[in-house]
């Protein structure tokens, strides 16, 4: 990509790999997933970097998009599954991973087969690989250890101040020969379940916006708060809980109503829990990766 310096990403990459190795020291049964989130963000902080993103700790059936309200009293059990989605970023550079931490012990199989996907989607990466190839390579994982790929989830292009870009990586054989570019930054990101649906849809829980198009409500208190929104996070996706750190927005009802004014008006986009339809446990694997001519560059 022109002007992007290679070196600057992966020196955010460092960060957000670190940031997944911290997490399994904070990430214990017992501990809030509050607590956890805001520690895991701190250790981004402190590094120089501001978030991609928020974190998400998607426990079991969800599968991604959910991080903590800011009155979440939640805790880690014996029985989670934990999904640690999380991304550093640095002026326009963006960064994204994923690992699964079972705190049961008893889906070895699912957060291996993740993890082994991954291992095979990423040794066939390389300038000109069709994508659908590497959705075989995911799938064929799946498959012998007797699991379902999320078939509406998966990887995508990185550009700068872009998270989602171009491409879409399928977890199966979509049979889309869009072929990879050498330069180009994606995100590969397996996910599997021991449910029967092989799918996510939307659940009630949304704790994650983003600015989106031009709208702005009507309602004084709406814009004020639109104007914190791009002010503070442009136009990159944020949480709720983070506006109650401004003791202006310290009012829950208030926030909620001018959030859901905004949501309402087209002015922020909401991205509500994913959860596999057939509540089937989930688990993620996910590495950034620069193409090259005839493999890649992990970044994170």
């Amino acid at each position: 990509m022109e002007g992007y310096d290679y070196n600057e990403l992966l020196g955010v990459g460092r960060v957000s790999a670190d940031a997944l190795e911290f997490s399994k020291k904070v990430i214990k049964p017992g501990v809030k997933l509050l607590d956890a989130a805001e520690q895991i963000e701190a250790f981004m902080k402190g590094r120089g970097c501001e978030f991609s993103f928020p974190i998400n700790l998607s426990v079991n059936e969800q599968a991604a998009h959910y991080t903590p309200p800011f009155d979440d009293k939640s805790v880690f059990s014996e029985n989670s599954v934990v999904k640690v989605d999380l991304g550093a970023r640095k002026g326009f550079y963006l960064t994204d991973c994923a690992i699964t931490i079972d705190l049961s012990g008893e889906h070895s199989k699912l957060c291996e087969a993740a993890v082994e996907a991954l291992d095979a989607a990423i040794s066939i990466v390389r300038s000109g690989v069709e994508v659908c190839r590497i959705g075989a390579a995911i799938e064929e994982v799946g498959r012998r250890f007797g699991l379902k790929p999320i078939r509406n989830l998966g990887g995508h292009g990185i550009e700068k101040d872009e998270l989602h870009a171009d491409v879409f990586i399928p977890n199966y054989d979509n049979g889309d020969n869009t072929r990879l570019e050498e330069g180009q930054v994606i995100a590969i990101e397996p996910f599997f379940t021991e449910g029967s649906a092989g799918m996510v849809g939307d659940g009630d829980i949304v704790e994650i916006f983003q600015r989106h198009g031009d709208s702005r409500p009507r309602s004084n208190v709406s814009r004020e708060l639109l104007e914190e929104i791009e002010s503070r996070y442009i136009t990159y996706p944020f949480a709720a809980r983070w506006l109650y750190a401004d003791k202006k927005w310290d009012n829950e009802f208030k926030v909620k109503r001018a959030l859901s004014d905004l949501v309402s008006s087209e002015a922020i986009e909401p991205f509500p829990v994913l959860v596999e339809k057939s509540d089937g446990i989930v688990a993620q694997a996910e590495k950034e990766l620069i193409v090259e001519r005839d493999s890649c560059r992990i970044v994170t």
